[in-house]
């Protein structure tokens, strides 16, 4: 190693890589670089600083020197070439003198090795930085497309560094960027003066001129008006990501399949209190995770979404569960349900308090090497590795079902319009339902658990008026029943996933048919569409929903969603655009939006728009709610929040196979990971016997087959057995398990 200098120290801790000590590339030696002198810098912003860094690669190539720039607020950074042509290169980058070169950078380029062109750029407006806890000559940059590790030659060079980052942003802040384009809301005045005095000349008459006058002013206005939308859309966007850069304490590591701190720098920026997983994870863990499930081959996919796992969950996403369906107070569409506000004064719903944040972990939570995972598989059964439940929120299956009722006031909406005669806002009103069920999906880091076969949840929600049930119907294949009541209609489903795993990706393909049934006779069918959960082993986790959804109605309308291709330079992702049609195929009404924002819908046709705010009346149907204000690393909604809660009244009603009373989910949820992650081991090996079960004739105990379409039916009975308290014919699933 050419770098003999003393304060390369390499070896004192073996980094995360293969080898302790990352190769560096090969450079005519040079002495040790002098730490570089930190001068006072000439008009903010002017003066460029370059030189060269360590910068993380990959695990197969490790760190790799590159020249970084720094000038106007942006850094580039492009990879050296050994080149023959002596010192010009060095005299063409500092040519102008305005140059301040950190480290030893200087001589090694001078002695003839030049930068190729830029390969990567980032913004420091909306970037954020962080020095490593555990070794001096790292730091990080985090920006909202990715996570540079990089590494210094010494100490002092950090310092610099750090210091050439803060100055430049300070300089590009984000604060003066929305004070330059406040200009769009002062009111621009507008005269018609010209345009009166040219048309008084023709002698056209007063109230003609006025007519025109109208005209252009409201012209104007609308123009005013898009202004103002994309103004604000400016703001917020730049809003968030200041947000999410300067508050977000955690940036993330190479962040991997689910790993924990993919939260961290999620944008509500209050993660200080889980912000034990620092960027330095990255030296102790090495990297992206890798997941896999006893059930399935390589990654349990089957249930592993992001979302909802089950195609009989048509829903979720994040409410303050508030009065609902009542009075529509949160019902974003307020605008057009004024007309049916749903009386009822005499009959006020019960207030029901529920938690609004989850515990707090009793335990630190330990960071989880990849590696060592695939390490102790090497020539194993895949399908035998068992996961830590370090990349499980707690929350089952089963509950991910009822999530996708988050929005179920929509289908109270539904069922109110179809009773006044209006079948068109019936539909629209479905199709927001059926969409809203992704809108929890974004940023959802972990899986929920595989539920053990005749595993239970009941969801009773008075305040809402809607009561769930659902139940694992089947282990091979892995199937979850559900059966919905609400105010005014029913809903049931089952569902069954076909995965593909690709290496860095998995596509979730639901099977199976989700039915709303009115109390009037009117139904509704359709099926979810494919899921995509990207960035698996590296990068950032995400899912993407694509595809088409056709809604099938038994009247007179039917409905076809179109969710959008993901695309790499998607402008407009999680794009939704459809129409419905009449029985003849004549479209009715149109929609668009995106699945984890809010849908609208519109008598022009949308197909040829790219976003609602360009549509001249378009009103809203469906809005998702507000993040939880307490989201902790799994990301919950305040809806999500509150479906594993356990309060000592309920435990006495519930069977011995309900979610709640699983105890890896239960430690889990209460951070007590150890025991979490034995109960785990404990309960994967006894579902190993659920296959032999349902061999020897195990049926469900609520749902039953149907023998002509092969969906499964709630057969009724839970509820009364809960009223009763008679649990009997129901295993105790989560207990000692003997062979007998």
């Amino acid at each position: 190693m050419t770098h003999s200098s003393s304060h390369h120290h390499h070896h004192h801790h073996a980094l995360c890589c293969l080898s302790s000590a990352p190769p560096q590339p090969e450079a005519s030696p040079t002495p040790a670089p002098e730490p570089a002198a930190v001068t006072a810098t000439p008009g903010p912003g002017s003066v460029a600083v370059a030189g060269v860094l360590h910068k993380w690669t990959n695990y197969g190539r490790g760190w790799r020197e590159r020249w970084f720039s720094l000038r106007d607020g942006v850094l580039s950074y492009s990879k050296i070439r050994a080149d023959a042509g002596g010192g010009e290169a060095a005299g063409r980058i500092a040519d102008d003198g305005e140059v301040r070169l950190i480290g030893g950078a200087s001589a090694r380029i001078a002695g003839g090795r030049r930068p190729e062109k830029p390969v990567g750029v980032v913004c420091l407006k909306v970037s954020a930085f962080r020095e490593s806890k555990s070794d001096d000559r790292r730091f990080y940059i985090f920006s909202p497309t990715k996570t540079l590790h990089l590494k210094t030659d010494s100490k002092d060079d950090r310092v610099a560094w750090i210091e050439a980052l803060i100055l430049a942003r300070s300089v590009y802040s984000l604060r003066s960027l929305s004070g330059r384009i406040t200009f769009v809301q002062s009111d621009i005045s507008v005269s018609t003066a010209r345009l009166r005095n040219r048309m008084h000349q023709d002698g056209l008459n007063e109230s003609l001129i006025q007519d025109c006058e109208q005209i252009m002013l409201s012209e104007f206005s609308s123009y005013r008006k898009q202004l103002k939308l994309r103004y604000d859309d400016h703001l917020s966007l730049f809003g968030s990501s200041r947000h999410h850069f300067e508050e977000g304490k955690d940036g993330n590591i190479i962040q991997g399949a689910l790993t924990k701190n993919e939260f961290s720098s999620s944008r509500h920026g209050n993660f200080s209190e889980y912000s034990t997983t620092e960027s330095d994870e990255f030296e102790k863990q090495d990297g992206g995770e890798l997941t896999c499930e006893e059930d399935y081959t390589f990654f349990d996919a089957a249930d592993y979404f992001t979302e909802s796992n089950s195609r009989s969950s048509t829903m979720s996403g994040s409410t303050d569960c508030g009065v609902h369906s009542a009075t529509n107070i949160d019902n974003p569409g307020g605008q057009e349900v004024v007309d049916i506000q749903i009386q009822d004064s005499n009959n006020m719903l019960p207030e029901i308090k529920r938690r609004s944040k989850l515990p707090e972990p009793t335990e630190k939570e330990k960071g989880i090497s990849l590696w060592s995972i695939i390490k102790d598989s090497v020539g194993k059964d895949l399908t035998r590795v068992c996961l830590p439940v370090y990349f499980n929120e707690p929350l089952s299956s089963l509950q991910k079902c009822f999530e996708d009722f988050e929005y179920s006031y929509l289908l109270d909406q539904a069922y109110e319009y179809g009773k006044v005669g209006n079948s068109l806002m019936r539909i629209l009103k479905v199709a927001a339902f059926a969409i809203s069920g992704y809108a929890s999906s974004v940023a959802r880091p972990c899986k929920p658990f595989n539920p053990l076969l005749g595993e239970t949840y009941e969801a009773d929600f008075p305040d809402r008026r809607i009561r769930f049930f659902a139940e694992k119907v089947s282990h091979h294949p892995m199937l979850i029943a559900c059966h919905s009541e609400g105010k005014g209609w029913k809903f049931w489903g089952d569902s069954n996933v076909k995965s593909k795993f690709w290496g860095q990706s998995i596509q979730v393909d639901p099977v199976g048919v989700l039915t709303v049934e009115f109390d009037d006779g009117e139904i509704f069918k359709w099926s979810k569409v494919t899921t995509t959960i990207n960035n698996l082993i590296l990068g950032k986790l995400y899912c993407n929903h694509h595809g088409i959804m056709h809604i099938k109605g038994n009247r007179q309308y039917s409905c076809k969603l179109k969710f959008k291709e993901p695309s790499l330079l998607d402008r407009n992702p999680h794009l939704v655009q459809g129409f419905v049609e009449d029985n003849d195929g004549k479209k009715a009404s149109f929609l668009i939006g995106k699945w984890d924002e809010s849908m609208y819908y519109s008598n022009l046709d949308t197909s040829k728009v790219k976003s609602a705010d360009q549509l001249q009346g378009a009103s809203l149907l469906w809005e998702k709610n507000k993040p939880s204000p307490n989201p902790t690393r799994y990301n919950l909604s305040s809806f999500a929040i509150t479906l594993n809660e356990l309060s000592p009244e309920l435990q006495e009603k519930l069977p011995p196979t309900d979610s709640r009373l699983r105890p890896d989910q239960r430690h889990l949820e209460n951070g007590e990971y150890e025991k979490a992650n034995a109960e785990k081991l404990r309960l994967e090996r006894r579902q190993r016997m659920s296959t032999k079960l349902q061999d020897n004739g195990w049926k469900p105990r609520w749902f039953e087959q149907d023998a002509e379409d092969g969906t499964y039916h709630y057969k009724g009975g839970y509820w009364e057995a809960r009223d009763q308290g008679r649990w009997d014919g129901c295993l105790n699933i989560f207990g000692e398990f003997s062979e007998t």
